[in-house]
């Protein structure tokens, strides 16, 4: 694809069509900005798309009611990007308070950049008239499905409210400085020379927190591997596995990688193992860890972690990861699509593939060895309960602490089942951890 220059309306054009894909035909967001994003020249044009997506996807329904209310009569469905547009609009003017001229401008020229010149008077008129007479307020977690804020209520009770407002707050970014090229101190002060401020977070051997998000190309040395984008509470997993030089370490469930380049960048001499069932996933693993200056290290799988036969060697692990595939109702803030695509349904599928999962991997750690089970996921249902029903089941599994760091400790009928942050506690995602140990 041609890379596009700049242009006031070519940003607010792709919004659009990211928006369209995500809302009105069930795409992720995260693959519709990798496709979007790179043929933009401007960092500013890209910083500008996320923005509006994100601003959308926060809260669609408040700027769904507000187009209706504008309307005599809805768009019809062949005028989804139009619709799409106008919601990008609106964000621009509240929340992300652009100026409203520029704004509201290139917002209609957009319209004919889509092929929507009749439509041009229609859009600039819905815009100024969403300008002079504000947006409602509505119920900003409104787009949350019913089903799932039941069952926050039932999980956190009186804390379901405060996840619910952690989840629509816009994250910081952490990075995580590779270990490998450099300290993370000495970091710190390449981004001050570039202009970037960043926090230490002294819980975080190898983090850098940035509460003004930048993009990757402004971020010294990015593409030679002296650093990544990952957050807080994923970084984390690493100091929970605890694990010795030179451990033999199974990553299952790898992809994207960022846990295992982790592990790889703090041990040169860990001998890992990573399993990832979607090839896709794990060609794009390999180019993140060639960036790294890891390409070659490790055995890299494409298997269904749960079918031993077909991948493993029979050698046991010192240790095991199993980032467990999960509702990713603790990342909302980062991905807020997934309250659009999760459905009722899929917490039963998701808890029975975690049990099938812990009971496969159990069986190829060492006596002794750790499996550190790990989720993205705020719902007692995949964590505690997951936890506590394993250790039932499994005679030679025991739980064993971990400390504040990870979280508030968490049990099932007063017997330890781990750790759980929720979003935003210590700046980091809504994420749980729990250290097994195999007797």
């Amino acid at each position: 694809m041609s890379a596009v220059a700049s242009s006031g309306a070519a940003p607010r054009a792709i919004a659009a069509n990211v928006l369209d894909a995500v809302l009105y035909r069930g795409r992720s967001l995260k693959a519709e900005l990798a496709v979007a994003l790179p043929p933009l020249l401007d960092p500013r044009d890209r910083a500008l798309v996320e923005a509006i997506c994100f601003a959308v996807l926060r809260q669609p329904q408040r700027f769904q009611a507000a187009l209706d209310s504008f309307l005599a009569r809805p768009l019809p469905k062949r005028d989804a990007k139009v619709r799409a547009l106008l919601l990008a609009g609106f964000a621009q003017l509240d929340p992300l308070g652009l100026p409203a001229h520029a704004a509201v401008a290139a917002t209609v020229e957009a319209a004919r950049m889509l092929g929507h010149e009749h439509q041009a008077g229609l859009v600039n008129a819905l815009l100024r008239r969403a300008q002079r007479e504000g947006l409602p307020a509505g119920d900003p977690h409104a787009h949350w499905p019913q089903w799932l804020r039941a069952q926050l209520q039932a999980d956190w009770g009186d804390e379901a409210e405060a996840v619910l407002a952690a989840s629509a707050i816009a994250p910081p970014m952490w990075l995580r400085v590779n270990a490998r090229r450099g300290s993370r101190d000495d970091y710190r002060i390449r981004l001050q020379e570039a202009g970037i401020e960043a926090v230490v977070d002294p819980a975080l051997a190898n983090a850098l927190r940035l509460d003004t998000p930048q993009p990757v190309a402004a971020l010294p040395d990015f593409e030679a591997g002296a650093v990544s984008v990952q957050d807080a509470s994923a970084q984390l997993v690493a100091d929970a596995l605890a694990l010795k030089g030179g451990a033999r370490v199974l990553d299952a469930c790898a992809a994207p990688g960022g846990k295992a380049a982790h592990l790889l960048e703090r041990d040169p001499e860990l001998q890992l193992v990573a399993v990832e069932i979607d090839a896709a996933r794990l060609r794009r693993m390999r180019t993140g860890f060639a960036r790294l200056g890891l390409a070659g290290r490790g055995r890299l799988l494409a298997a269904d972690a749960t079918a031993l036969p077909t991948w493993w060697d029979g050698v046991p692990f010192d240790a095991v990861l199993l980032d467990a595939p999960c509702s990713a109702t603790g990342i909302v803030r980062r991905q807020p699509d997934v309250l659009l695509h999760r459905r009722e349904s899929d917490l039963a599928a998701l808890t029975a593939l975690q049990a099938r999962l812990l009971d496969a991997l159990w069986a190829t750690l060492a006596p002794g060895g750790t499996l550190l089970y790990a989720t993205c996921s705020i719902l007692k249902a995949e964590n505690d309960a997951q936890v506590a029903a394993f250790l039932a089941r499994t005679a030679d599994a025991a739980i064993e602490p971990l400390d504040a760091r990870f979280g508030r400790a968490v049990s099932v009928g007063g017997q330890p089942a781990g750790h759980q942050r929720l979003p935003g506690e210590g700046g980091g995602d809504g994420f749980f951890y729990a250290r097994l140990r195999k007797a």
